[in-house]
């Protein structure tokens, strides 16, 4: 429900995760500060400890299946998701996917866009945990927890490596959250 506490593993996941996440000034664009995660992912022994962390989450919220979002949340979901012995659910931007597909719209800050995931991948029965590298804004996971409901399933909550708190993510998924957590591993 809020970023990782004070405890001592806590603060050591904190420190060893922070320390694979490089700053890279002025991209994509002048005045943005990228947070690269690419150095994190070089490190096998900061990626397993995040691989654990996301893991432990699955199995805190009793989630049956793991969604990872596009691309990112690839990248982190399908290793928690076979660390925890869950299946994992890629969720893909429109027209990436084979076969029936159920799609969700949503909005941009200027346009929109839409995710789809299989028809069949999840349904009645399933906790679906949602995990993905940055809670910015919101929009794709908003749109991937209204995916998940229309599916059939139930939301076991929305897990982060990264949320950049001075961005509203947090407060636009509250509705469609519904009462499931929100995890941030870390908030910057």
């Amino acid at each position: 429900m809020s970023a990782v506490g004070v405890g001592t593993a806590d603060e050591k996941l904190r420190d060893l995760l922070l320390a694979h996440i490089h700053d890279v000034p002025d991209y994509p664009e002048p005045g943005v500060m990228f947070k690269d995660i690419t150095p994190l992912l070089a490190d096998a022994k900061a990626f397993a400890a995040l691989t654990d962390a996301l893991a432990g989450l699955c199995e805190k919220y009793g989630a049956t299946k793991v969604v990872g979002l596009e691309a990112r949340g690839f990248i982190l979901g399908a290793p928690a998701a076979v660390r925890a012995g869950l299946g994992f659910v890629p969720v893909r931007k429109a027209g990436k996917l084979p076969g029936a597909t159920l799609a969700q719209a949503y909005s941009l800050e200027y346009g929109t866009a839409e995710i789809e995931m299989h028809a069949d991948a999840v349904g009645a029965g399933d906790r679906v945990l949602v995990i993905d590298d940055v809670l910015a804004t919101g929009g794709t996971a908003e749109a991937s927890l209204r995916l998940i409901r229309r599916a059939g399933a139930e939301v076991a909550g929305v897990a982060v490596l990264m949320e950049l708190g001075f961005l509203p993510g947090r407060a636009r998924l509250a509705e469609a959250l519904d009462g499931a957590p929100l995890e941030a591993l870390i908030t910057v």
